[in-house]
């Protein structure tokens, strides 16, 4: 059986230096970099990658473009397409890693943001593993979320004081509110699902954090949705793409508290 060495690295959000020391190192321990090209005629997220090897790596490396199988969109079979596309995904990667990855070269794969939040990297990995003519050796190196960059850009704490928190997908926000969750981070929505939210509600946004293009809009959900979508559209004008995350927590009565003041605002009406 063919064998070969693969590292995951999260490489956070899109800034280049927003990335943890040991994913620095993990970078510099790879010969070949696996890089998807989406065919979208946008190559922003290649370049953004070729710039953190530039920018972290002292040494020799080759990266190699993978194209990235095309996905079907149908919302009633949402899970069967995921589970094909991963398949499909495989696929293409073990022919990389057999036909141009030799075996005492180590294989790298740049995962946006952190590989355990919402990204399918870990499941290429185990199907490639599983499809039996590679024998893959792969690690995990966490990375920098989004869900962090966003926190920290508005100087949030994500939980209410001993309070859950909900992180969902634009997908599911609706079915999520309705049946009582209050402080909810969402990501994956490209059609701001929060506008057909009923009640009242704070939102903390961010778009394309990290970046030298980085949106940030907070307040009352409602008043500030024309400010997001405007926002928006100048992240995706910049970059070609956006990429969005954003923090709703019901609100209570009186004025917006913006940052982790919430958190007091919150306890004071008794919901930690």
């Amino acid at each position: 059986m063919i064998e070969r060495r693969l590292r995951l690295i999260g490489i956070g959000p899109g800034g280049p230096d927003d990335l943890t020391v040991t994913a620095v190192n993990a970078l510099n321990s790879v010969d070949v970099f696996l890089v998807a090209d989406k065919a979208r005629g946008v190559d922003d997220l290649v370049s953004v990658r070729e710039e953190i090897c530039r920018r972290h790596i002292v040494g020799d490396y080759r990266v190699l473009t993978v194209p990235d199988p095309p996905r079907d969109r149908t919302p009633e079979r949402y899970g069967a397409e995921v589970r094909d596309w991963h398949a499909a995904r495989a696929a293409v990667y073990e022919k990389v890693l057999c036909e141009e990855v030799s075996g005492d070269e180590t294989a790298g794969l740049l995962v946006w943001g952190d590989p355990s939040l919402y990204d399918s990297t870990i499941r290429v990995a185990e199907r490639i593993r599983d499809r039996g003519l590679l024998r893959i050796d792969y690690d995990v190196v966490p990375g920098v979320s989004s869900v962090q960059i966003l926190a920290a850009r508005h100087k949030l704490v994500l939980n209410t004081i001993g309070g859950p928190i909900t992180i969902t997908t634009g997908r599911r926000l609706v079915e999520h509110a309705d049946t009582g969750a209050d402080n909810l981070v969402v990501m994956l929505d490209g059609h701001l699902t929060c506008r057909g939210l009923d009640g009242d509600w704070n939102i903390w946004w961010g778009a394309d954090l990290g970046t030298a293009d980085e949106e940030l809009v907070a307040g009352r959900l409602h008043a500030v949705l024309p400010e997001i979508e405007q926002a928006r559209a100048r992240a995706k004008a910049a970059r070609g793409w956006v990429m969005d995350t954003y923090l709703l927590r019901r609100a209570r009565p009186g004025p917006f508290t913006a940052g982790s003041a919430a958190d007091v605002v919150a306890d004071r009406w008794g919901t930690c």
